[in-house]
Protein backbone atom coordinates (compact mmCIF):
# COMPACT_ATOMS: atom_id res chain seq x y z
CA UNK A 1 0.00 0.00 0.00
CA UNK A 2 0.95 3.23 -0.88
CA UNK A 3 0.67 6.33 1.15
CA UNK A 4 -0.31 9.64 0.11
CA UNK A 5 0.21 12.71 1.94
CA UNK A 6 -3.06 15.15 1.81
CA UNK A 7 -3.35 18.76 1.94
CA UNK A 8 -0.15 20.53 3.61
CA UNK A 9 0.89 17.67 5.09
CA UNK A 10 4.03 15.65 4.79
CA UNK A 11 4.65 11.60 5.51
CA UNK A 12 8.03 10.58 6.17
CA UNK A 13 9.07 7.56 7.32
CA UNK A 14 13.29 7.92 8.71
CA UNK A 15 13.49 10.33 11.70
CA UNK A 16 16.98 10.64 12.87
CA UNK A 17 18.25 9.56 16.39
CA UNK A 18 20.73 9.61 18.60
CA UNK A 19 22.46 11.75 20.92
CA UNK A 20 24.20 14.71 18.76
CA UNK A 21 27.15 17.42 19.74
CA UNK A 22 26.83 20.51 18.57
CA UNK A 23 30.21 22.33 17.13
CA UNK A 24 30.97 23.65 20.54
CA UNK A 25 31.25 20.15 22.37
CA UNK A 26 27.67 20.60 23.88
CA UNK A 27 25.98 17.01 23.82
CA UNK A 28 22.44 17.14 22.58
CA UNK A 29 20.31 13.75 24.25
CA UNK A 30 18.02 11.66 22.17
CA UNK A 31 15.62 11.98 25.19
CA UNK A 32 12.23 13.22 24.24
CA UNK A 33 11.10 12.91 27.26
CA UNK A 34 13.25 15.57 29.04
CA UNK A 35 14.18 18.91 28.76
CA UNK A 36 17.49 18.23 27.11
CA UNK A 37 15.77 16.18 24.54
CA UNK A 38 14.06 18.97 22.96
CA UNK A 39 15.87 19.54 19.97
CA UNK A 40 14.34 19.36 15.93
CA UNK A 41 14.91 16.40 14.05
CA UNK A 42 15.84 15.28 10.97
CA UNK A 43 13.25 12.73 8.88
CA UNK A 44 12.95 11.67 5.58
CA UNK A 45 9.96 12.63 3.18
CA UNK A 46 8.08 9.68 2.15
CA UNK A 47 4.94 11.77 0.55
CA UNK A 48 4.25 15.49 0.27
CA UNK A 49 0.12 16.76 -0.05
CA UNK A 50 -0.64 19.04 -2.94
CA UNK A 51 -0.36 21.68 -1.13
CA UNK A 52 3.26 21.46 0.05
CA UNK A 53 5.80 23.09 -2.23
CA UNK A 54 9.18 23.45 -2.58
CA UNK A 55 9.57 19.98 -0.65
CA UNK A 56 9.85 16.65 -2.90
CA UNK A 57 10.05 12.66 -1.82
CA UNK A 58 13.43 11.43 -1.15
CA UNK A 59 14.04 15.16 0.58
CA UNK A 60 15.51 15.49 3.90
CA UNK A 61 13.58 18.21 6.30
CA UNK A 62 13.83 19.26 9.75
CA UNK A 63 11.17 19.64 11.56
CA UNK A 64 10.61 21.64 14.95
CA UNK A 65 10.78 20.05 18.39
CA UNK A 66 7.60 17.91 18.11
CA UNK A 67 5.85 19.49 15.68
CA UNK A 68 5.75 15.41 14.18
CA UNK A 69 3.04 13.02 14.96
CA UNK A 70 4.03 9.53 16.71
CA UNK A 71 5.53 7.22 14.38
CA UNK A 72 2.81 4.70 12.89
CA UNK A 73 3.86 1.37 11.64
CA UNK A 74 2.98 0.16 8.29
CA UNK A 75 3.41 -2.33 5.91
CA UNK A 76 4.85 -1.91 1.88
CA UNK A 77 3.99 -3.99 -0.69
CA UNK A 78 6.34 -6.43 0.00
CA UNK A 79 5.22 -6.81 3.21
CA UNK A 80 7.85 -4.84 5.40
CA UNK A 81 7.44 -3.02 8.34
CA UNK A 82 8.13 0.52 8.17
CA UNK A 83 6.56 3.25 10.05
CA UNK A 84 5.78 6.63 9.32
CA UNK A 85 5.04 10.00 11.09
CA UNK A 86 3.57 13.02 9.61
CA UNK A 87 4.48 16.69 10.03
CA UNK A 88 3.02 19.91 8.33
CA UNK A 89 4.95 22.77 5.89
CA UNK A 90 4.69 25.04 8.69
CA UNK A 91 6.96 23.00 10.83
CA UNK A 92 9.98 22.59 8.67
CA UNK A 93 12.85 24.21 9.31
CA UNK A 94 15.51 23.25 6.83
CA UNK A 95 15.55 20.75 3.89
CA UNK A 96 18.64 19.36 2.31
CA UNK A 97 18.92 16.88 -0.85
CA UNK A 98 21.26 14.32 0.70
CA UNK A 99 20.99 12.58 4.00
CA UNK A 100 22.47 15.15 6.49
CA UNK A 101 25.70 14.70 7.83
CA UNK A 102 24.95 15.05 11.91
CA UNK A 103 27.62 14.47 14.51
CA UNK A 104 26.91 11.90 16.99
CA UNK A 105 27.91 11.34 20.51
CA UNK A 106 29.13 7.91 21.09
CA UNK A 107 29.38 7.70 24.84
CA UNK A 108 26.21 7.83 26.96
CA UNK A 109 26.69 10.84 29.23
Amino acid sequence: MKLRALNNKILCHYIEKGQQVSAGGIVLPDDDNSEGGIRPRWLQVYSVGPDVKGITEGQWVMVEHGRWTHGMTMRNEDNEEFTVWAAEEESILLVADEEPNVERSTSSA
